[in-house]
């Protein structure tokens, strides 16, 4: 549970890069002004940086419950291949979810590969309910 984790990680650090370098492209190029930044509520940010930062803050929702179940489970010292399965799951759906949001955006391939990683994270919380009690 431990090196999906640390994907998700990788994730975070790879699209924050990614949203840092677009937000200072649109300062650069004369889009906005830094000042735009103070509290992100600008109306007319570029779409990119928009995009960016909403994928940043995707990775600091639904993927919360993931960290806790991985948590729990190493913590608790449990094992199961099914889980391992899952967790990795979720981490490769979490890719595909971010790398859908940051090219094409395509809203219907980025549900499900959101529902499927959503999926995998209930699953997660299932078996570790089962190996628990």
């Amino acid at each position: 549970m431990l090196y999906p984790m640390a994907m998700m990680v990788l994730l975070i650090l790879l699209v924050g890069i990614t949203a840092i370098r677009a937000r200072v492209a649109s300062v650069n190029s004369g889009e906005v002004s830094i000042k735009d930044f103070q509290l992100t509520q600008k109306e007319n940010l570029p779409d990119k940086v928009i995009q960016t930062t909403r994928c940043l803050n995707n990775l600091f929702e639904i993927p919360v419950i993931f960290y806790v179940a991985c948590t729990l489970f190493i913590s608790l010292d449990l094992y199961s291949f099914t889980a391992v399965a899952l967790a990795w799951l979720f981490v490769i759906f979490r890719y595909i979810h971010a790398y859908i949001m940051l090219t094409s955006n395509n809203v219907i391939h980025r549900m499900w590969a959101f529902w499927i990683a959503f999926i995998c994270t209930l699953g997660l919380w299932v078996i570790l309910l089962i190996e628990a009690s």
